[in-house]
């Protein structure tokens, strides 16, 4: 059994879409774990608040992220780009003082997904960079969704099919 570490990058729309990659999983005997990066309440990296200390918090996720296979980001675009819960969490885990912070993600495969107000496409630009330059080897296909177009359902199952086959 594998295991995929889905990350929430909002807790409404996205973690709706984060539940339904959840789903697919489980009904291919993948094990996979969602991990709603708002809910946690992590303080967004600084210098000055990483001066006060690694959060508690970040260790747990490293290891979370450590023993993943793969990972889907589902996020919403805000104000064209990533949420910075996201980009945080990436910076606490590469200033977290573990040298070898990048196996959390090098050579590992990733799924794109976003439900966004606006189509979304500038924020998976953007993460694609992001995680490509982490060493995530992100797949081409992506999923998105708005309020005026649904999500579809069978675009994500192949999607997710893609990283299961990429695992």
């Amino acid at each position: 059994m594998s295991n995929i570490v889905i990350v929430a990058g909002s807790n409404n729309k996205n973690l709706s879409l984060a539940k339904e990659f959840e789903k697919h999983f489980a009904a291919h005997s993948i094990k996979s774990q969602i991990v709603d990066l708002v809910s946690l309440e992590i303080p967004l990296y600084t210098p000055v608040e990483e001066s006060r200390g690694i959060p508690e918090k970040v260790f747990k996720y490293i290891d979370i992220f450590d023993q993943a296979k793969g990972f889907v980001f589902a996020v919403p675009e805000y104000n064209g780009g990533v949420p910075p819960v996201v980009t945080s969490m990436i910076a606490w885990i590469s200033r977290s003082g573990n040298s070898d912070w990048r196996k959390c993600f090098n050579a590992k495969p990733a799924a794109l997904a976003s439900f966004s107000g606006v189509v979304g496409f500038q924020a998976l630009i953007s993460l694609r960079t992001q995680l490509s330059y982490i060493g995530l080897n992100v797949i081409g296909r992506q999923v998105r969704a708005t309020h005026k177009d649904d999500l579809d359902i069978e675009s994500l199952k192949a999607v997710a099919n893609l990283l299961i086959k990429a695992l």
